[in-house]
């Protein structure tokens, strides 16, 4: 890929193109997003994509051939990838080897510019609300200090008061405390929509251009 500002073969700086532009921005959200063929043929993918297919958490590639861990879900995925082709969307539910379960959004696209079938875009899902940079960011925004950003992430993970004194290894009391002073600083109700606020930051992706991909 041409990235804006790289010599090109011939020596002269380039600028990339639209496609190319949209593949950097892709590369910076915390969603992971793949395009296949109604076959299940990886065509695309983010870099977040790539790490979800790395891990083997819910899909992989075998080849270049989209792959589950069950033959219930691969049939799952199957029927969503034929659906998209018709030109509708789906929502499934795929499971890990641990148990967990996780939503993927299966999308036609392509389906105006050309006559061939649709292709599918697929949408995974956050692990968590919020994204380790993004955190940081409204931490520093609202000048939260070191723990009170600590404690937001960990409620941020669903966990109640008493659970984050557990984790913390605090008493419940000065989690309260931390929890009054971060609704005061970010001028929120409560935790509920504390949380909330964080959960609707924009998608960008914190490490997962540095680590290393499969």
């Amino acid at each position: 890929m041409q990235v804006w500002g790289q010599p090109s073969v011939a020596g002269r700086e380039t600028r990339p193109t639209p496609a190319g532009l949209l593949d950097l921005v892709l590369d910076e959200l915390a969603y992971g997003v793949a395009v296949a063929s109604p076959a299940g043929e990886l065509l695309h993918a983010n870099h977040t994509a790539r790490q979800e297919f790395g891990r083997r958490r819910l899909v992989w590639l075998e080849g270049n051939r989209l792959k589950t861990h069950s033959d219930g879900d691969t049939q799952v995925l199957q029927d969503a990838l034929a659906k998209a082709a018709g030109g509708k969307r789906s929502l499934i539910v795929l499971g890990a080897p641990d148990g967990v379960r996780s939503s993927l959004a299966v999308v036609p696209v392509g389906r105006v510019r050309t006559a061939q079938p649709p292709q599918a875009a697929l949408l995974f899902s956050r692990d968590r609300v919020c994204e380790s940079l993004m955190l940081c960011f409204f931490a520093r925004n609202h000048a939260l200090t070191p723990t009170e950003e600590v404690v937001l992430g960990i409620l941020c993970q669903g966990y109640s008061a008493p659970d984050v004194a557990r984790q913390l290894k605090v008493a419940v009391s000065t989690v309260r405390s931390h929890v009054r002073s971060l609704c005061a600083k970010t001028r929120s109700s409560g935790v509920r929509e504390l949380v909330g606020r964080v959960a609707v930051l924009p998608p960008v992706a914190a490490a997962a251009l540095y680590e290393p991909v499969h």
